[in-house]
């Protein structure tokens, strides 16, 4: 156990001392060098003369390496695109963490706020992804929420604006901050609706039986009437207009429809214009009707891009979704579509895996075969730190830390805020021991 954490110590120092994501996939000559290098620190670990002998012709390999291994992007991006993307050969990179309201106190106070940034900056992170849309209320005084619903914050904060507080504790650390728009077009959460759908009934859902749309406990808006878009959409300006935000993030759920959906009047009748008036298949999954209603999701994230950049060109629109297939085959998410239309600063999967195995698999799946060319300086995936009960082991997550470097890819996004205190002298030695700025990638 001591010598796998030492041994994946040496490689995270390793890859985290320059750009490995500005290298040709193959790492041809980086891997050589760190090879021979490896090789040698053990040959000469107990022979101090060996290794003053070998130090200099080592060196030269390591600069021979990274001079012949770094010469372009992997995914056919050339360095003059990294230099456009703002991307330096060393420091810049997404080293981000998800702030929630559930089974976290940060967001109860301003002390709390302030204290959890300045350990968030203490720990090398870069970016906070705070929630601030979730069962049918805003963590912010919402004006359309309180002129829609009569709802103007979640109760819980009621006198205070806990966004605000953020925004301007971040500031003052140089940390970016992205509201995260966690339930999207979901209403609630086993409530049969909540208060959205109790007021507004005509929003629901509509699975093949004519049902509210369930899925995982989550009941659900109709996501494709222009209505509920226009809705989202409000609280997505409202955000960006009225905060000093750095950008917006959707994910799992926005834009995101089961694909139980889509069998409400209003998304029939848009399906059976197009198809001669022929009526959708009553197999959720046929993959005609399962690319159609994708299709539809598509075009709200370009909405959502449209509006964010109207508001304000430089902020960010990013995305979480689920990993690819999944994401479109159970919540309509063709995020490879979305990144190959532009309509993405900035990609995050949801790589959630408990063993390195599966999260190997997955991350170069999305990586190396979904992601469009092109694209890779966007890619930050998201890896889980604790959720309920399960904590993730240290071990496994240098390893999962480890693989991203292994693929160039410089930095994550964690879930959530609370697991960093199980991890803190990792963070602190390991993961981040350089900190690095935040990237341009709108630019």
């Amino acid at each position: 156990m001591v010598f796998t954490r030492m041994y994946s110590y040496n490689r995270l120092r390793m890859f985290s001392g320059f750009r490995v994501f500005d290298c040709k996939s193959s790492f041809f000559g980086l891997q050589i060098s760190y090879s021979l290098w490896l090789f040698v620190q053990r040959l000469t670990q107990r022979n101090r003369f060996l290794f003053n002998r070998f130090i200099p012709l080592i060196s030269v390999f390591l600069l021979a390496g990274m001079l012949t291994g770094c010469s372009a992007v992997s995914d056919g991006n050339t360095a003059s695109e990294s230099t456009l993307r703002g991307e330096s050969s060393v420091g810049s990179a997404v080293h981000g963490v998800w702030l929630t309201n559930v089974d976290s106190k940060v967001l109860n106070s301003k002390e709390g706020i302030k204290e959890a940034v300045a350990f968030c900056k203490e720990l090398g992170l870069n970016a906070i992804f705070p929630v601030v849309w979730n069962k049918g209320v805003t963590l912010y005084p919402s004006a359309v929420m309180k002129e829609r619903f009569g709802i103007e914050i979640d109760s819980n904060f009621k006198g205070r604006d806990p966004l605000r507080e953020l925004t301007a504790a971040a500031r003052e650390n140089g940390i970016k901050v992205i509201p995260w728009f966690e339930f999207g077009f979901a209403a609630s959460y086993k409530s049969n609706g909540g208060h959205l759908l109790a007021k507004m009934p005509n929003w629901k859902a509509i699975d093949k039986n004519g049902e509210l749309v369930t899925k995982n406990g989550f009941e659900w808006m109709n996501g494709f009437d222009p209505e509920v878009q226009d809705f989202v959409l409000s609280l997505i300006e409202e955000v960006v207009t009225n905060y000093a935000v750095d950008g917006i993030q959707g994910d799992d759920r926005l834009p995101a429809m089961p694909s139980e959906s889509g069998y409400d009047p209003y998304t029939v009748g848009l399906y059976k214009s197009a198809h001669n008036g022929e009526e959708p298949p009553a197999d959720h999954q046929n993959p005609g009707w399962l690319q159609f209603r994708a299709d539809l999701m598509t075009d709200f994230a370009g909405k959502i891009y449209r509006k964010v950049k109207s508001v304000n060109p430089a902020a960010i629109v990013a995305f979480a979704p689920s990993v690819y297939p999944f994401s479109k085959t159970e919540y309509l998410q063709d995020w490879v579509k979305w990144v190959k239309l532009g309509y993405v600063d900035l990609i995050s999967p949801q790589v959630y895996r408990k063993d390195i195995d599966a999260y190997t698999k997955t991350l170069k799946k999305d990586f190396l075969e979904h992601l469009p060319a092109g694209n890779k300086l966007k890619f930050y995936p998201g890896i889980l730190l604790n959720v309920g009960s399960y904590k993730t082991d240290p071990d496994l997550l240098l390893q999962m830390v480890e693989e991203n470097r292994k693929l160039g890819i410089m930095g994550e996004i964690y879930f959530f805020y609370e697991g960093l205190k199980n991890y803190t002298d990792l963070f602190r030695e390991e993961i981040y021991p350089y900190k690095v700025s935040f990237p341009n990638l709108t630019r």
